[in-house]
C-alpha cells in the first residue's frame, strides 16, 4: 500500500473514534474493515503523532472535507485524493486511491462488478498488487464490452485481468456495450453466455464504476461503444449530463428517458444500487456535473475523486434545494 493511501485511512479511523465516538464494532460496520485493522490503525495514529489532544491531518489528507461531503450527500465513505491540475495525473492518483480501497475492502467470496472504458478503472489495475484477497469471489463484467476489432483495450480484459489479480473468477458480459437495434439486443440478451453474467447484476457486493460525461473519453470512442453524435444530441436535449454503465441522466440525477437505452447491454442503476458498495472513481475540471449528478441521483454510495472536485461539490447547494 502507499505511504499517503494508509495515512489517509489511518487519519479517517481516528477522526471517527476519537472526535466523534464512533466505537471500533460501529467502524468496521460502516469502512468495511475488520476491527483488528481498525485496531492496529488507531495505535500506528498515536505512536506516530497523528493523535494527540485533537486528530492532525498530514497534508495530502482531508479528512474533514470528506466527512462533509458524506454528510452532504450521504455517502458511505469519500475519499479526496491530493493530486496536480493534470487530467493524467488525475487518472493516475484516483486509480491507485481505488485500488487501496479495494485492497482495503474486498473480502473472500465476495461479488465484484466492474463497468468497461474507465482510465480511472485501468489506472486502479496498474496500482493493484497480487494478492488472494477475493479468494472464491467472482468479478462480473456489468457493461458489454466486446469493442470494434481494431480496439486493443477490451472491457473483458479489464474484468478478466481484476479478477487473476486479486484471485476471483471472472464471469464476463461478452456482448457490446451499444447495439443496433432494440431487437439485436434481445437476441444477445437471451445468449446463454450474457444471461451468465446479467444473473449477477442483482447479486453484486462491491461495483467500481467510472462516470462518464457527455464527451465520450477516446478510449470509449475507439471501442465503438458509443452512440452517435446526433444520438448524443438528443441525450443532450433530454438534459443528460453524465453517465454511469451508458446509463444517462440529467443534473438532479434523474434518469433519461430515451429509447437510446433500450440498446445498451449492461446493468440497470436501479439494480446496481442494490449493492452494498457503489464505488464511482471520477475528477477532474470536465467531470465535476457528471459527478454531482451521479451524487444527487444516489448511484454511488462511495466517492473517489480529487480535492479541486471536492471542493466543487461542496460549493454546491444542498441536496433537494434546486
Amino acid at each position: 500500500m502507499s505511504r499517503i493511501d494508509e495515512v489517509r485511512l489511518m487519519t479517517k479511523i481516528a477522526t471517527m473514534y476519537y472526535e466523534h465516538g464512533f466505537r471500533q464494532q460501529e467502524i468496521t460496520a460502516r469502512l468495511n474493515i475488520h476491527q483488528s485493522t481498525i485496531s492496529r490503525l488507531l495505535k500506528q495514529a498515536r505512536k506516530e503523532g497523528i493523535v494527540r489532544i485533537s486528530v492532525a491531518a498530514p497534508d495530502g489528507v482531508f479528512s474533514k472535507m470528506e466527512q462533509q461531503l458524506e454528510a452532504r450527500y450521504e455517502l458511505k465513505e469519500a475519499i479526496v485524493v491530493d493530486t496536480l491540475d493534470d487530467d493524467e495525473r488525475v487518472v493516475r492518483d484516483l486509480g491507485a486511491a481505488a485500488a487501496f480501497y479495494l485492497e482495503t475492502n474486498a473480502k473472500p467470496g465476495m461479488i465484484i462488478g466492474i463497468s468497461s472504458w474507465s482510465r480511472s478503472l485501468m489506472a486502479m489495475l496498474a496500482s493493484l498488487h497480487q494478492s488472494s484477497i477475493a479468494a472464491d469471489g467472482k468479478v462480473v463484467q456489468i457493461l458489454g464490452g466486446v469493442g470494434n476489432s481494431g480496439s486493443r483495450l477490451q472491457a473483458t480484459q479489464l474484468a478478466r485481468d481484476l479478477a487473476e489479480r486479486i484471485g476471483a473468477t471472472a464471469v464476463l458480459l461478452q456482448a457490446p456495450g451499444v447495439v443496433a437495434s432494440s431487437e439485436a439486443k434481445l437476441v444477445l440478451t437471451n445468449d446463454p453466455v450474457v444471461k451468465e453474467a446479467s444473473a449477477l447484476f442483482g447479486k453484486v457486493d462491491l461495483a467500481l464504476v467510472g462516470i462518464g460525461t457527455m464527451t465520450p473519453s477516446p478510449l470509449l470512442s475507439k471501442s465503438g461503444n458509443v452512440f452517435s453524435a446526433a444520438e448524443h444530441k438528443s441525450l443532450r436535449a433530454l438534459k443528460a449530463v453524465g453517465d454511469i454503465c451508458l446509463r444517462f441522466f440529467d443534473g438532479a440525477g434523474k434518469l433519461v428517458n430515451s429509447p437510446l437505452q433500450d440498446r445498451v447491454i449492461g446493468v440497470d442503476l436501479n439494480v446496481l444500487r442494490r449493492a452494498d458498495r457503489v464505488v464511482g472513481i471520477a475528477g477532474g475540471p470536465s467531470k465535476r456535473m457528471a459527478v454531482r449528478a451521479a451524487l444527487l441521483g444516489g448511484w454511488i454510495n462511495v466517492l473517489i475523486t480529487d480535492r479541486a472536485t471536492a471542493e466543487f461539490l461542496l460549493a454546491q447547494e444542498p441536496r433537494g434545494s434546486h
